[in-house]
């Protein structure tokens, strides 16, 4: 299903997310991309986005690909996806325009798949997201683990 305008729907009233301004460009088929203009007022010392705004980023990533895995959009309907932990690896400086890409793995899917379709109440798996820079340089990448939830 392509989930793109359910994932701006659901990341755009994030405070986090608006304050990067990030923009969900694409969420198909549990995989996504979303992008930023690096906001000056979240660069470090040497003018690249702070780590705070790579995790957002990551963050997004993630989470837009895991609303991208619902077959429809009421499955999504009161599902609680939360980070459990996360790491970041830094290969180069992140300036201008972003781009965070995560598609998620087939253990994932499985795991979310059964959340989605009522048959569990709550999972756990780990998603992995790219970072490229506008000449598609890898800047960053990074691992979160999620604990997603249907409260009964």
């Amino acid at each position: 299903m392509d989930a793109t305008e359910l994932a701006r729907q659901l990341l755009d009233p994030i405070p986090a997310h608006r304050t990067a301004r990030i923009e969900v460009v694409r969420a198909v088929d549990g995989a996504a991309q979303v992008a930023l203009e690096t906001p000056p007022e979240l660069t470090n010392v040497i003018g690249s986005l702070h780590s705070s705004g790579l995790i957002t980023l990551v963050d997004a990533a993630g989470l837009a690909a895991i609303i991208a895995a619902a077959e429809h959009p009421d499955q999504f309907d009161g599902v609680v996806p939360l980070g459990a932990a996360a790491s970041l690896r830094f290969t180069a400086p992140a300036r201008g325009r972003l781009l965070a890409s995560c598609r998620l793995s087939h253990t994932a899917r499985a795991a979310l798949r059964s959340v989605l379709a009522g048959e569990e109440n709550r999972t756990t798996f780990t998603t992995h997201a790219e970072i490229t820079d506008a000449e598609g340089t890898v800047v960053c990448s990074g691992h979160f683990d999620w604990s997603v939830r249907r409260p009964a």
